[in-house]
């Protein structure tokens, strides 16, 4: 029995799973890291091992993150972040994890730690599955297990510190240059990214409330990254186009016009980012670029004039451009809805 349900732990397999094929070990390679400029932290992982996200990446807003793996004692993730906010740097975290470990198989752990200061440490157990190791560099950690070899980290972390942008992007590339590399010597099954809000914001993340960033799952697909990749940039549209609407309704106009840039960047093709930038970009009065916005809007959205009448419903700082009747008649030559006629 206590071989089962170590095996159980180590593989995250049921029992019940057909004719799936079991693979003895589990292999991961993940980043930790922190962005000193914002305060966001977050764990990056990709492994052959059903769901790695919700075993590996462990954060808090404010305190830290921490990725448990290889012989892993998932313990490690929500006990190291308590440890955290308690005070303690990153590496007496470490060591007291170690120190306090009563499970089995302690000699083939392998974390990595971020605390709210950025300082970072990672741990590879002597009997942790071959090839594994981590390297460390300024705000980050990578390391894994049974890899190609160590050009995974190393990959890793030159991604991560020649990539410009925010915190998700240079760690999807960190994360994206450890499998170019070779990564996982088995093969691919699931990734995950976790980024949790900085100390100076512990509500950036949609709605209110969230310190969550983003928090996305690939969990059983034989090439994860394009879905990954495709998940990051549905959530970090989404994240500036809420963060848009929040500085829209403090009267910051100029800021969220910004976001709501942002917002399009990462959903060229969403009618819905083109509608809010063209709304923003007509309260700061440039008419003919906020035109050039909606009518990009138009030829992608069938309900254009249904969506458009909704959104300045749904936001009463819209209201005066349903009393525009020369503008709307420049975007309706066909003939001005009327839902937009009723504002």
């Amino acid at each position: 029995m206590r071989r089962r349900v170590i095996i159980f732990l180590v593989t995250a397999i049921p029992a019940f799973a057909g004719n799936v094929t079991f693979p003895r070990n589990v292999s991961t390679f993940s980043i930790v890291a922190c962005d000193p400029n914002t305060g966001q932290m977050g764990v990056a992982v990709a492994s052959r091992y059903f769901s790695v996200g919700s075993v590996v990446p462990w954060a808090r807003a404010g305190v830290g993150a921490i990725a448990t793996q290889a012989d892993v004692n998932v313990g490690f993730g929500p006990k190291g972040i308590d440890l955290l906010q308690q005070g303690l740097s990153a590496q007496e975290v470490s060591d007291r994890l170690l120190a306090e470990d009563t499970f089995p198989d302690k000699d083939g752990r392998q974390f990595a730690i971020a605390d709210s200061n950025c300082n970072v440490v990672t741990h590879t157990g002597p009997n942790a599955p071959k090839w594994a190791g981590g390297q460390t560099g300024k705000n980050w950690a990578a390391q894994g297990n049974i890899l190609v070899g160590p050009q995974v980290p190393e990959q890793m972390g030159k991604a991560f510190e020649s990539t410009s942008g925010e915190l998700a992007e240079r760690m999807y590339a960190a994360l994206a240059a450890g499998d170019s590399a070779g990564g996982d010597k088995r093969g691919r099954q699931s990734a995950a990214m976790l980024i949790v809000c900085g100390k100076q914001d512990m509500a950036c993340g949609r709605n209110y409330n969230n310190p969550r960033w983003l928090y996305i799952n690939v969990d059983d697909n034989p090439n994860p990254f394009p879905e990954l990749r495709r998940l990051l940039d549905q959530a970090l549209a989404n994240d500036y186009g809420d963060v848009s609407y929040k500085l829209l309704e403090q009267h910051k106009v100029p800021e969220a016009k910004a976001d709501a840039e942002k917002a399009m960047h990462y959903a060229p093709n969403d009618a819905d980012s083109h509608i809010t930038l063209a709304l923003l970009t007509y309260l700061l009065g440039d008419k003919n670029a906020a035109l050039d916005e909606f009518k990009k809007a138009k030829a992608m959205d069938p309900n254009f004039g249904k969506d458009l009448s909704g959104a300045v419903e749904y936001e009463k700082e819209f209201i005066p451009i349903g009393h525009d009747t020369a503008f709307l008649q420049r975007l309706f030559p066909e003939g001005i809805p009327a839902a937009l006629n009723s504002h």
